[in-house]
């Protein structure tokens, strides 16, 4: 009996483990105290240490089924496990079903120019320049409705919304240009802190305005599909801004 009590305290002491482990490996990539390639390492190793806590779960099940408590902190233990490995299977998954790039537009024949956001991007890996046809043919085939929003307003309208829906989604914001309909923006992700910068343009159109936005990861070869997530995101909320 006290052989499988020991049981259930080591499965549930690793379940705690594997998930402040998953949890360091995002912050500290964000809080800079380590790359965020080895931020995915630690996931992974909490990933692994969840699917032994789960067979030491079921065992743990199996053999004690009399006792309520063991059996409350058995499935504790492997919900927790669970969850904890489930995250990088679901990063695994998006990986697999989005295109392996980082660079998302509106307007993929003249997407949007980043100025003062440039000196920022210095010494990022991925590059400020557009990545063309190539890139443009991944991104239609994957999110065939990513277009452009068009307004009945006119631009001198409808630019304060769109910098106030940039505030809302939370964005830090790096300059703004009503005269040039430019807005420039960084969006950091709220786990492990990368950087994605953005490029909202205003402009006008027949009977409005046009808005087209960029957003761009600094780090990375795939966004998880997030760049375009964002930008859907920013323009419905726009759209029920003026509605």
């Amino acid at each position: 009996m006290r052989y499988l009590h020991s049981l259930n305290l080591v499965a549930f002491g690793l379940a705690i483990i594997c998930a402040g482990t998953g949890l360091a490996a995002g912050l500290g990539s964000r809080w800079g105290l380590w790359h965020f390639r080895t931020g995915f390492m630690l996931l992974t190793w909490a990933a692994y240490g969840a699917l032994v806590v789960v067979v030491l779960g079921l065992v743990a099940l199996v053999v004690n089924r009399s006792s309520n408590k063991a059996i409350l902190f058995a499935l504790a233990s492997i919900i927790l496990a669970i969850f904890v490995a489930g995250i990088p299977w679901q990063m695994k998954q998006r990986v697999q079903h989005v295109p392996p790039i980082h660079d998302i537009t509106t307007d993929t024949e003249n997407p949007p120019a980043f100025v003062a956001i440039l000196p920022l991007r210095r010494d990022a890996p991925n590059p400020a320049q557009y990545g063309g046809p190539e890139v443009a043919a991944q991104q239609q085939k994957a999110y065939p409705d990513l277009r452009p929003l068009i307004l009945n307003a006119p631009p001198k309208e409808v630019f304060p919304k769109a910098l106030e829906a940039a505030r809302e989604m939370g964005w830090q914001i790096v300059d703004s240009n009503q005269d040039q309909g430019r807005i420039e923006a960084t969006a950091t992700t709220p786990w492990f802190g990368f950087k994605d910068d953005v490029v909202v343009r205003v402009m006008p159109a027949d009977h409005g305005s046009r808005i087209d936005v960029r957003s761009v990861s600094r780090v990375g070869k795939s966004d998880l599909g997030t760049n375009a997530r964002r930008i859907q995101e920013y323009l419905s909320k726009i759209t029920r801004s003026v509605s």
